[in-house]
């Protein structure tokens, strides 16, 4: 009998899915909206680049090198937040980046879908910063719109 692969398990291969086919890493030329993460502490370094139509986000992407967590959050909110709103895509960011921060996860935990899959980090505070680097970045990139 095949035993069943354990919650925990599958969240690490799409973790790790995600690291070694990172969606959307790409540079977008000409992008309306821009910044640079970097965290001296660990190395991660990426660019985000976001094309704003309307204020939807018509193509998103990012380049650059980072840890396997790092790289996939980036990888995961790309996906995510392609053809969303500026404003959805930046309180997505601030509701994640506050579900890795805070104790009280309350209905943030529903409102960052499956980017909970990265809770386990929170055991590991340095880790916090990898997950959240582009999130920041995102952040930032969307404070002049």
């Amino acid at each position: 009998m095949i035993p069943e692969p354990k919650l925990n398990d599958l969240y690490q291969e799409v973790i790790l899915d995600h690291n070694r086919r990172p969606r959307n890493f790409k540079e977008i030329p000409n992008p309306s909206h821009y910044s640079h993460g970097y965290n001296p502490l660990c190395g991660d370094d990426f660019h985000l680049y976001l094309r704003v139509e309307g204020g939807i986000i018509q193509d998103v992407g990012f380049k650059g090198q980072g840890c396997a967590i790092s790289k996939s959050s980036a990888s995961i909110l790309t996906s995510m937040i392609k053809g969303k709103s500026l404003e959805d895509a930046r309180k997505l960011a601030g509701d994640f980046i506050d579900f890795m921060v805070e104790e009280n996860k309350g209905d943030l935990k529903s409102r960052i879908g499956r980017l909970s899959i990265y809770e386990g980090v929170k055991e590991f505070p340095v880790r916090v910063k990898c997950t959240t680097l582009i999130f920041h970045a995102l952040q930032d990139a969307a404070k002049d719109s």
